[in-house]
């Protein structure tokens, strides 16, 4: 019997959003440190189209292809946009805390739903062992 895709693909999201909050906390921890420049990482949709092998053809673009990822993620941490509202300050810092604050929003809404949906499966994969 082979692996649920399922969950292999929420144990990948599940570690791109610890690096994610990881990298976003880094920046509000230096948020006053000079010359400190925002980063973020690569967007999870980028990471899974980079890290996909030969495989199985998708039949529809909203199909997911096969992929062995394995510990290697392709996750790079790059230099995040500048915010137009607050630029670069005086000191040279680029971190804006609201965008920041926003991330983590993000980050904790796709950690919950990433959580109910691995939940939810696997109350129906219980189901249908019982019957």
């Amino acid at each position: 019997m082979q692996p649920i895709q399922l969950f292999d693909l929420a144990s990948r999201q599940a570690e791109w959003l610890s690096l994610r909050q990881e990298v976003v906390a880094s920046n509000i921890a230096n948020a006053n440190t000079p010359k400190f420049a925002a980063k973020d990482i690569t967007p999870f949709k980028a990471v899974l189209e980079n890290s996909q092998t030969t495989g199985m053809a998708r039949t529809n673009p909203n199909h997911f292809a096969s992929n062995d990822l394995g510990s290697d993620m392709n996750i790079e941490t790059r230099a995040a946009p500048l915010n137009d509202e607050i630029g670069r300050q005086v000191s040279g810092n680029s971190v804006s805390l609201a965008d920041e604050m926003v991330k983590m929003g993000e980050i904790q809404r796709q950690h919950q739903l990433n959580t109910s949906l691995v939940s939810s499966f696997n109350r129906m994969m219980l189901m249908t062992v019982k019957r």
